[in-house]
């Protein structure tokens, strides 16, 4: 299975997502996650300009609702032609079958669907007390795990620290796409569980998906290469 960083454009305008972007003229074009601020500040255009720059995208609108308002939904982002694409898996089994169907284009063809178990700004004290949800924050990842499986879909999003027992549970090919990454020497800011890219790798992860370590970075290249070094051993 291909792995790759994500190098999450959490920027609030076309502006500076490209300055950004043009930082990386003369190196490998990075695989970039936009989010719901940039996508809801300039809309699917932003999608189309950075695709046609020649970057894969995982567009991280983490739909949730109804099964029938999420396959309309899916259906409209199916033809911005994006790589990769995600739900939560708190939506239930039969949403996540709604968004998998809407996501299917006529020719067979889709992007990669995978689901949020739990954030990883998410701890196991405000599951319990602000969720109400009593199991380990372990067990319920991997629960929502096995769901999105049922439902067809290509992984789940989970913090690196999750990603060996999701794999254990779902099997190899089922992705982990592991946000919550940091250097050893970077801040946590509101992240709870991270790990290193290192560490991440040796624990299974498919994509890691990087922020502000690499976008309010003093050297953005420098530090996504050395995300890659770290994660592909490249």
């Amino acid at each position: 299975m291909a792995k790759d960083v994500i190098v999450a454009c959490d920027f609030s305008s076309r502006e500076a997502t490209m300055t950004f972007l043009d930082k990386f003229a003369a190196t490998r074009k990075p695989f970039v996650k936009i989010g719901m601020e940039l996508f809801y500040s300039e809309g699917p255009q932003i999608v189309r300009d950075i695709k046609e720059r020649g970057h894969k995208i995982f567009l991280d609108l983490k739909l949730h609702d109804i099964p029938n308002t999420v396959k309309k939904a899916m259906k409209v982002l199916s033809s911005l032609d994006v790589d990769m694409c995600n739900v939560h898996a708190a939506g239930t089994i039969d949403m996540m079958k709604a968004a998998l169907e809407g996501l299917t284009r006529p020719d067979g063809t889709r992007p990669l669907l995978i689901a949020v178990t739990q954030l990883t700004s998410t701890s196991q004290d405000r599951m319990r007390d602000e969720l109400l949800i009593n199991a380990s924050i372990q067990d319920t990842i991997v629960k929502y795990a096995l769901n999105s499986k049922e439902a067809g879909l290509d992984g789940v999003v989970c913090s690196p620290l999750e990603a060996g027992m999701v794999k254990q549970a779902c099997g190899q090919s089922f992705m982990a796409v592991t946000p919550g990454i940091r250097f050893a020497d970077s801040a946590a800011d509101d992240q709870v569980r991270i790990t290193t890219p290192e560490k991440a790798r040796e624990i299974g992860s498919d994509y890691i998906v990087v922020g502000r370590p690499v976008t309010a970075a003093q050297d953005p290249v420098e530090a996504y290469l050395k995300c890659c070094k770290g994660f592909l051993n490249i």
